[in-house]
Protein backbone atom coordinates (compact mmCIF):
# COMPACT_ATOMS: atom_id res chain seq x y z
CA UNK A 1 0.00 0.00 0.00
CA UNK A 2 1.51 3.39 -0.99
CA UNK A 3 0.38 5.17 2.16
CA UNK A 4 1.41 9.02 0.92
CA UNK A 5 -0.63 8.40 -2.26
CA UNK A 6 -3.77 7.09 -0.19
CA UNK A 7 -3.47 10.10 1.85
CA UNK A 8 -3.00 12.48 -1.00
CA UNK A 9 -6.13 10.81 -2.16
CA UNK A 10 -8.87 11.31 0.12
CA UNK A 11 -11.98 10.88 -1.63
CA UNK A 12 -13.90 14.64 -1.03
CA UNK A 13 -16.80 16.74 -2.06
CA UNK A 14 -15.81 18.96 -4.53
CA UNK A 15 -17.77 21.40 -6.92
CA UNK A 16 -16.99 24.62 -7.91
CA UNK A 17 -13.98 25.28 -5.93
CA UNK A 18 -15.45 24.25 -2.72
CA UNK A 19 -13.51 23.60 0.06
CA UNK A 20 -14.02 20.26 2.04
CA UNK A 21 -10.88 20.09 5.13
CA UNK A 22 -13.18 17.97 6.93
CA UNK A 23 -10.99 14.30 6.26
CA UNK A 24 -7.87 15.91 6.13
CA UNK A 25 -8.47 17.89 9.56
CA UNK A 26 -9.62 14.69 11.03
CA UNK A 27 -6.23 12.69 9.55
CA UNK A 28 -3.94 15.55 10.77
CA UNK A 29 -5.86 15.21 14.49
CA UNK A 30 -5.66 11.81 13.84
CA UNK A 31 -1.89 11.46 13.24
CA UNK A 32 -1.25 14.09 16.38
CA UNK A 33 -3.05 11.60 18.43
CA UNK A 34 -0.79 8.55 17.40
CA UNK A 35 2.17 10.54 18.04
CA UNK A 36 1.04 10.74 21.21
CA UNK A 37 -0.20 7.53 22.54
CA UNK A 38 0.18 4.67 19.38
CA UNK A 39 -1.90 2.87 21.19
CA UNK A 40 -5.23 5.70 21.79
CA UNK A 41 -8.29 5.17 20.47
CA UNK A 42 -11.02 8.48 20.06
CA UNK A 43 -14.04 7.88 20.75
CA UNK A 44 -16.34 10.29 19.16
CA UNK A 45 -18.41 11.91 22.26
CA UNK A 46 -15.05 12.49 23.49
CA UNK A 47 -13.76 14.57 20.64
CA UNK A 48 -16.22 16.15 19.01
CA UNK A 49 -15.85 19.28 20.19
CA UNK A 50 -12.29 19.47 19.69
CA UNK A 51 -13.15 18.23 16.24
CA UNK A 52 -16.08 21.18 16.11
CA UNK A 53 -13.41 23.67 17.03
CA UNK A 54 -10.97 22.76 14.44
CA UNK A 55 -13.50 22.72 11.60
CA UNK A 56 -14.71 26.01 13.06
CA UNK A 57 -11.15 27.54 12.54
CA UNK A 58 -9.54 25.79 10.02
CA UNK A 59 -12.72 24.78 7.78
CA UNK A 60 -15.12 27.16 5.52
CA UNK A 61 -16.71 29.94 6.71
CA UNK A 62 -20.45 27.63 7.35
CA UNK A 63 -21.27 25.52 10.14
CA UNK A 64 -20.22 22.26 9.30
CA UNK A 65 -19.93 18.90 11.71
CA UNK A 66 -17.61 16.25 12.50
CA UNK A 67 -19.55 13.58 12.45
CA UNK A 68 -19.18 13.85 8.38
CA UNK A 69 -15.41 12.19 8.29
CA UNK A 70 -15.46 10.45 11.31
CA UNK A 71 -17.78 8.28 9.39
CA UNK A 72 -16.54 8.69 5.80
CA UNK A 73 -13.25 8.30 6.06
CA UNK A 74 -13.76 4.79 6.81
CA UNK A 75 -14.30 4.61 2.69
CA UNK A 76 -10.51 6.03 2.15
CA UNK A 77 -8.66 2.72 3.55
CA UNK A 78 -7.30 4.80 6.22
CA UNK A 79 -9.38 4.89 8.88
CA UNK A 80 -11.70 2.48 11.06
CA UNK A 81 -14.60 2.65 13.61
CA UNK A 82 -15.68 0.69 16.03
CA UNK A 83 -18.97 0.88 18.88
CA UNK A 84 -19.67 -0.72 21.73
CA UNK A 85 -21.40 -3.53 19.63
CA UNK A 86 -18.20 -4.20 18.11
CA UNK A 87 -16.23 -3.49 14.49
CA UNK A 88 -17.70 -1.02 12.09
CA UNK A 89 -19.12 2.94 11.99
CA UNK A 90 -22.98 3.27 12.88
CA UNK A 91 -23.44 5.88 10.20
CA UNK A 92 -22.83 9.51 10.16
CA UNK A 93 -25.45 10.92 12.39
CA UNK A 94 -24.70 12.75 15.63
CA UNK A 95 -26.66 11.29 17.56
CA UNK A 96 -26.06 7.83 16.64
CA UNK A 97 -22.23 8.15 16.88
CA UNK A 98 -22.67 9.47 20.39
CA UNK A 99 -25.20 6.78 21.75
CA UNK A 100 -23.12 3.91 20.32
CA UNK A 101 -19.77 4.99 21.43
CA UNK A 102 -18.34 5.04 18.80
CA UNK A 103 -14.62 5.23 18.40
CA UNK A 104 -12.16 5.79 15.64
CA UNK A 105 -8.34 5.42 15.13
CA UNK A 106 -6.20 5.08 12.23
CA UNK A 107 -6.42 1.50 10.09
CA UNK A 108 -4.59 -1.16 11.59
CA UNK A 109 -2.37 -1.75 8.64
CA UNK A 110 -1.57 1.90 8.59
CA UNK A 111 -0.84 1.53 12.04
CA UNK A 112 1.56 -1.24 11.71
CA UNK A 113 3.52 0.75 8.42
CA UNK A 114 3.86 3.57 11.12
CA UNK A 115 5.20 1.64 13.80
CA UNK A 116 7.25 0.29 10.93
CA UNK A 117 8.55 3.23 9.14
CA UNK A 118 9.22 6.46 11.64
CA UNK A 119 9.73 8.91 8.73
CA UNK A 120 6.04 7.99 7.76
CA UNK A 121 3.96 10.20 10.14
CA UNK A 122 5.99 13.37 8.99
CA UNK A 123 5.67 13.05 5.73
CA UNK A 124 2.17 12.27 5.54
CA UNK A 125 1.67 14.82 8.09
CA UNK A 126 3.33 17.17 5.31
CA UNK A 127 1.21 15.80 2.46
CA UNK A 128 -1.91 16.60 4.00
CA UNK A 129 -0.96 20.33 4.96
CA UNK A 130 0.66 21.00 1.46
CA UNK A 131 -2.51 19.44 -0.64
CA UNK A 132 -4.79 21.26 1.38
CA UNK A 133 -3.94 24.41 3.45
CA UNK A 134 -1.61 27.71 2.90
CA UNK A 135 1.97 27.29 4.77
CA UNK A 136 0.92 30.75 6.32
CA UNK A 137 -1.31 28.28 8.68
CA UNK A 138 0.70 24.93 9.01
CA UNK A 139 2.76 25.71 12.55
CA UNK A 140 -0.81 26.40 13.94
CA UNK A 141 -2.22 23.89 12.43
CA UNK A 142 0.28 21.26 13.71
CA UNK A 143 -0.18 22.87 17.03
CA UNK A 144 -3.64 22.05 17.22
CA UNK A 145 -3.97 18.99 16.62
CA UNK A 146 -1.50 18.21 18.84
CA UNK A 147 1.55 17.70 16.24
CA UNK A 148 5.32 17.71 16.55
CA UNK A 149 5.66 17.60 13.02
CA UNK A 150 9.97 18.57 13.64
CA UNK A 151 9.99 15.66 15.78
CA UNK A 152 8.21 13.76 13.02
CA UNK A 153 10.70 14.71 10.10
CA UNK A 154 13.59 14.09 12.10
CA UNK A 155 16.42 11.57 10.19
CA UNK A 156 15.23 9.03 8.37
CA UNK A 157 12.98 10.54 5.98
CA UNK A 158 12.77 9.38 2.47
CA UNK A 159 10.96 8.59 -0.25
CA UNK A 160 9.81 10.84 -2.95
CA UNK A 161 6.31 13.10 -3.05
CA UNK A 162 3.18 11.02 -4.14
CA UNK A 163 2.24 11.70 -7.61
CA UNK A 164 -0.81 13.81 -7.04
CA UNK A 165 1.08 16.29 -4.75
CA UNK A 166 3.94 16.66 -7.21
CA UNK A 167 1.25 17.30 -10.60
CA UNK A 168 2.37 20.87 -10.10
CA UNK A 169 5.19 23.11 -9.04
CA UNK A 170 5.34 26.31 -7.31
CA UNK A 171 6.73 29.48 -9.78
CA UNK A 172 9.48 30.32 -7.64
CA UNK A 173 9.50 33.72 -9.13
CA UNK A 174 5.53 34.22 -7.67
CA UNK A 175 6.75 36.38 -4.52
CA UNK A 176 9.15 38.54 -6.67
CA UNK A 177 6.58 39.57 -9.19
CA UNK A 178 4.08 40.24 -6.45
CA UNK A 179 5.96 42.23 -4.26
CA UNK A 180 7.37 44.10 -7.22
CA UNK A 181 3.69 45.34 -8.32
CA UNK A 182 2.63 46.18 -5.01
CA UNK A 183 6.29 48.70 -4.79
CA UNK A 184 7.45 46.10 -1.81
CA UNK A 185 4.27 47.48 0.65
CA UNK A 186 1.43 45.34 2.37
CA UNK A 187 -1.80 46.30 0.33
CA UNK A 188 -3.96 46.30 3.26
CA UNK A 189 -1.59 48.55 5.48
CA UNK A 190 0.78 50.13 3.40
CA UNK A 191 3.65 48.67 5.92
CA UNK A 192 7.03 48.60 3.76
CA UNK A 193 9.65 47.78 6.49
CA UNK A 194 13.34 47.12 5.17
CA UNK A 195 16.37 45.19 6.82
CA UNK A 196 19.58 46.43 4.81
CA UNK A 197 18.91 45.98 1.32
CA UNK A 198 15.95 43.33 1.91
CA UNK A 199 12.31 43.13 2.13
CA UNK A 200 11.04 41.94 6.16
CA UNK A 201 7.86 40.89 7.03
CA UNK A 202 6.54 41.32 3.49
CA UNK A 203 4.95 38.01 1.66
CA UNK A 204 3.62 36.89 -1.09
CA UNK A 205 -0.18 35.56 -0.70
CA UNK A 206 -1.91 33.52 -2.89
CA UNK A 207 -6.18 35.13 -3.05
CA UNK A 208 -7.76 31.74 -4.25
CA UNK A 209 -4.60 29.05 -2.32
CA UNK A 210 -2.36 27.20 -4.32
CA UNK A 211 -3.77 23.74 -3.31
CA UNK A 212 -6.52 24.49 -4.51
CA UNK A 213 -5.40 25.33 -7.91
CA UNK A 214 -4.73 28.97 -7.13
CA UNK A 215 -2.29 30.03 -10.14
CA UNK A 216 1.08 31.26 -9.12
CA UNK A 217 0.17 34.73 -10.82
CA UNK A 218 0.55 38.35 -10.27
CA UNK A 219 -3.60 38.56 -10.36
CA UNK A 220 -3.81 35.80 -7.71
CA UNK A 221 -1.25 37.35 -5.36
CA UNK A 222 -1.11 40.01 -2.86
CA UNK A 223 1.80 41.67 -1.20
CA UNK A 224 1.00 41.54 1.99
CA UNK A 225 2.43 41.57 5.57
CA UNK A 226 3.27 39.20 7.79
CA UNK A 227 0.07 40.12 10.02
CA UNK A 228 -2.50 40.60 7.06
CA UNK A 229 -1.45 37.85 5.14
CA UNK A 230 -1.98 34.96 8.39
CA UNK A 231 -5.69 37.31 9.14
CA UNK A 232 -6.07 37.03 5.44
CA UNK A 233 -6.07 32.69 5.60
CA UNK A 234 -7.62 32.66 8.72
CA UNK A 235 -10.48 34.50 6.82
CA UNK A 236 -10.41 37.54 9.17
CA UNK A 237 -9.94 39.58 6.00
CA UNK A 238 -10.78 39.40 2.43
CA UNK A 239 -11.02 41.61 -0.35
CA UNK A 240 -14.61 42.32 -1.64
CA UNK A 241 -16.20 44.80 -4.60
CA UNK A 242 -14.62 47.66 -5.79
CA UNK A 243 -11.34 45.79 -4.57
CA UNK A 244 -12.09 47.23 -0.88
CA UNK A 245 -11.44 45.32 2.24
CA UNK A 246 -13.39 43.28 3.61
CA UNK A 247 -13.22 42.20 7.62
CA UNK A 248 -15.43 39.82 9.08
CA UNK A 249 -17.91 40.54 11.58
CA UNK A 250 -16.64 37.92 13.72
CA UNK A 251 -13.52 39.48 14.51
CA UNK A 252 -13.12 40.90 17.90
CA UNK A 253 -10.31 43.29 18.79
CA UNK A 254 -10.75 45.57 21.59
CA UNK A 255 -7.34 47.49 22.03
CA UNK A 256 -6.08 50.00 20.15
CA UNK A 257 -4.12 48.01 17.67
CA UNK A 258 -6.33 45.81 17.08
CA UNK A 259 -8.75 48.18 15.71
CA UNK A 260 -5.70 50.11 14.14
CA UNK A 261 -4.67 47.58 12.07
CA UNK A 262 -7.39 45.12 11.30
CA UNK A 263 -11.09 46.76 12.03
CA UNK A 264 -10.50 50.37 10.30
CA UNK A 265 -9.33 48.31 7.59
CA UNK A 266 -13.55 48.09 6.77
CA UNK A 267 -13.91 49.13 3.24
CA UNK A 268 -10.37 50.76 2.35
CA UNK A 269 -9.09 50.53 -1.16
CA UNK A 270 -6.23 47.51 -1.72
CA UNK A 271 -2.99 49.73 -1.82
CA UNK A 272 -1.85 48.41 -5.26
CA UNK A 273 -1.11 47.36 -7.82
CA UNK A 274 1.30 49.87 -9.45
CA UNK A 275 -0.47 51.17 -12.60
CA UNK A 276 -0.26 48.42 -15.63
CA UNK A 277 -0.51 45.21 -13.40
CA UNK A 278 -3.42 43.46 -13.36
CA UNK A 279 -5.40 43.61 -9.66
CA UNK A 280 -6.51 40.44 -7.87
CA UNK A 281 -9.08 38.80 -10.35
CA UNK A 282 -12.54 38.51 -9.95
CA UNK A 283 -13.34 34.93 -9.90
CA UNK A 284 -10.09 34.81 -7.43
CA UNK A 285 -11.52 37.16 -4.61
CA UNK A 286 -15.23 35.20 -4.94
CA UNK A 287 -13.27 32.08 -4.40
CA UNK A 288 -11.47 33.53 -1.45
CA UNK A 289 -14.77 35.12 0.25
CA UNK A 290 -16.66 32.06 -0.20
CA UNK A 291 -14.40 29.36 1.09
CA UNK A 292 -12.13 31.50 3.51
CA UNK A 293 -13.80 34.60 4.60
CA UNK A 294 -15.84 33.98 7.61
CA UNK A 295 -19.49 35.11 8.32
CA UNK A 296 -20.19 38.61 7.15
CA UNK A 297 -18.44 41.95 6.56
CA UNK A 298 -18.37 44.61 8.76
CA UNK A 299 -19.58 48.17 8.27
CA UNK A 300 -16.72 50.11 6.83
CA UNK A 301 -16.04 52.78 9.66
CA UNK A 302 -16.73 56.39 9.02
CA UNK A 303 -14.91 59.17 10.02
Amino acid sequence: MDWLDQVAKLRRWSGNGVRAPHKPLLMLYALGSYQQDADGALRYSAVEQELQRLLAEYGPGHRTTPAYPFHHLVSDGVWEVSTDRGPGSPGSGITVLRESGATGRLARELRAELARDGSLLGRLARVLLDTHFPPSLHVDLCEAVGLDLELAELPGRSGSAPAAAARRGRDRRMRELVLTAYEFQCAFCGYDGALGAGTVGLEAAHVRWWSHDGPDEVDNGLCLCSLHHKLFDKGVLGVGEGHRILVSQRFVGRNPASRRQVLELAGRPVIGPQRGVAPVARRHREWHVGQVFHGAPRTPVTA
